[in-house]
């Protein structure tokens, strides 16, 4: 009766790479407690339910910062005038912020290339709130038909807001 080599035993690289992981992960754990909290300046409302004057209100210093929570919006169809339309008027009641971060999901298999093109449009809808240094990323969402798209925008953070 011989036993095959090695089974039910870890292997050493493995072991390894869960380590290296398990490190990264704490030292982005640290990276992030060191930052200041970018709303913490912020003037705490009276106990008697009275708001602070306006001039006792010291205006946000520091690096921006991004909004925990998208705004999602979707999109439809081929063409590249029907597709700047939507994007302008699905992103309307956000006018006058700037995104940070959009991640894109097309549907079906090819879905990646549908994201593609919709985030290389969002600029021409939105060119206020979409511009260069606007980060972008395509996925595909199998679950979704062709030509359709679910657009997530992370906002930066308003100043005092």
């Amino acid at each position: 009766m011989s036993r095959p080599r090695g089974r039910g035993r870890v292997s050493v690289v493995v072991l390894a790479g869960w380590l290296f992981a398990d490190l990264l992960l704490v030292l982005a754990l640290v990276s992030m407690a060191d930052r200041p909290d970018p709303l913490a300046d912020r003037p705490k409302a009276a106990k008697d339910g009275a708001k602070p004057s306006p001039s006792a209100s010291p205006s946000p210093t520091g690096p921006r910062s991004v909004e925990l929570r998208p705004e999602e919006f979707r999109v439809e169809g081929a063409g590249k005038s029907e597709l700047v339309t939507q994007i302008h008027k699905n992103t309307g009641k956000w006018a006058g912020r700037e995104a940070a971060l959009v991640l894109t999901f097309g549907g079906s298999r090819n879905g990646e290339a549908y994201a593609h093109r919709v985030n290389s449009l969002l600029g021409k809808g939105r060119p206020g709130m979409f511009t260069k240094k606007t980060a972008t990323d395509d996925f595909h969402n199998l679950g979704d038909p062709a030509s359709t798209a679910k657009v997530r925008v992370y906002f930066y953070t308003t100043p005092g807001g």
